[in-house]
């Protein structure tokens, strides 16, 4: 166990990394260069071990299969989320953080690694094929979800606020829970499909010899650093912030890049082979995840920290994501991608970056 834990080289790199970096984060932080050196170090190595949590929750998706691996990769993704927007909340006095980072998060799903994964499988395949069941219960979910949690807080009085925020929580957990049953269940075909195309990743071992509980530990230990790494993350990025004055909407996107970059890498390599249902889930999956788990989970961290919390939807935030549904809704109702379909949610993914300068 010692040998194999030594040969995970993104968990040594994470722990030297904490070893170096917590006890002298201040040490840094009081210059510039400091802070932009310590940020871009930590940030990569915090990339690093999110590749990592993507390899295991691979191996973990291959042992299991659908949609067993898809939610064991969304679910690492949006706990290392949870993680880091609890830390950053806690280090600097931003309300809007959470709202920020959802929107980027789905932003970055729906129209970056989807779009991009579309792209890629488009140029190598043409047009490839996935459920259209899953895209549909998905995407009516997350329009749902979106419009309880961010929108309707616009219509709800100051005094009410807070009663309808736990009601929120409560709905959010129930929805969540009942979804995942009918996902692994009653209409677990749902998200699985096989074109007969397929081609699965070459393994040296039999989805029985693969050790389950050493990779789920490596994955549970790679999210432990992450979580260690936030907090002098979050010294730093809101150092650079401010000193460099850019907008604060960089820092959610970043922690929503952070918890997406493995699930771009693996949607990638499943386009690469053909396998556009694990990128459709992974995808819009874990949009919805992001929504259904994260906004009940920062409102609980909020309540017992006692920090404001604001979730409403900006004209522009709204604007954007009823764009992308809208798209969605669109381009998912016929079970096929193709790469004009990708370009256009790469271009609202380009607009939607573009105006966090604006």
């Amino acid at each position: 166990m010692i040998k194999n834990l030594v040969k995970e080289y993104p968990l040594v790199v994470s722990v030297l990394a904490v070893a170096i970096f917590m006890p002298f984060e201040h040490f840094f932080a009081h210059s510039l260069a400091g802070n932009v050196v310590g940020f871009l170090i930590v940030f990569g190595v915090i990339i690093y071990s999110a590749v990592n949590v993507a390899h295991h929750a691979e191996i973990l998706a291959y042992k299991y299969g659908e949609p067993y691996g898809t939610l064991i990769l969304t679910s690492s993704a949006v706990i290392v989320e949870i993680l880091i927007i609890a830390i950053m909340m806690s280090h600097a006095e931003n309300p809007t953080l959470a709202r920020d980072t959802i929107y980027s998060a789905v932003m970055l799903d729906i129209n970056a690694l989807l779009g991009i994964a579309a792209i890629i499988g488009g140029i190598k395949y043409g047009e490839q094929e996935y459920n259209v069941d899953s895209t549909n219960s998905y995407m009516s979910m997350i329009l749902v979800s979106i419009g309880i949690a961010m929108i309707v807080p616009h219509f709800i009085s100051d005094a009410s606020l807070g009663m309808y925020m736990n009601f929120t929580i409560v709905m959010f957990i129930l929805l969540y829970v009942i979804f995942t049953r009918i996902q692994l269940k009653e209409h677990r075909y749902f998200f699985e499909h096989n074109n007969g195309n397929h081609q699965e990743h070459n393994h040296s071992m039999n989805r029985e010899e693969i050790p389950g509980g050493y990779h789920a530990g490596v994955l549970a230990l790679s999210i432990v650093m992450i979580g260690l790494l936030s907090e002098v993350l979050a010294v730093f990025m809101g150092n650079n912030l401010e000193v460099l004055g850019l907008p604060l909407v960089l820092g959610a996107f970043s922690v929503a890049l952070i918890s997406a970059a493995p699930e771009l890498i693996t949607a990638i390599r499943a386009a690469q082979n053909n396998n556009m249902q694990t990128v459709v889930n992974i995808a819009v999956g874990a949009s919805l995840a992001t929504v259904l788990l994260t906004i009940p989970a920062i409102l609980i961290v909020s309540k017992i920290m006692g920090m404001e919390i604001d979730l409403a939807l900006t004209p522009i935030q709204g604007i954007m994501l009823g764009l992308t549904i809208l798209a969605g809704i669109i381009h998912f109702n016929d079970g096929e991608t193709n790469m004009l379909e990708g370009f256009v949610h790469l271009v609202i993914f380009i607009v939607f970056f573009f105006l966090m300068f604006v």
